[in-house]
């Protein structure tokens, strides 16, 4: 049993842990839908997706300052062109 316990033990310390960055962007709202908030930053607007999972502290409503906090992923890769060299 123990040392089926330190197999295991091992075997998860040795897997890749991949955590994804966290980035944010703080700002006033300037549109809100049920899948996504666009943030003004400066002259800029960030359109952010978000869904039902998405954690909301206080109340958000168009024109309140928030701070958003964000990962971001690739959904796809196309590999283009030639051979590497």
């Amino acid at each position: 049993m123990k040392a089926t316990l330190c197999c295991i033990a091992a075997l998860a310390a040795a897997q890749p842990v991949f955590a994804a960055k966290t980035y944010q962007v703080t700002g006033p709202v300037l549109e809100l839908t049920d899948s996504a908030i666009v943030v003004g930053k400066g002259k800029e607007k960030w359109e952010i997706a978000r869904d039902p999972q998405t954690e909301i502290k206080g109340e958000l409503q168009k024109g309140a300052k928030v701070t958003v906090e964000y990962t971001m992923s690739a959904n796809r890769i196309e590999v283009k062109g030639g051979k590497p060299k």
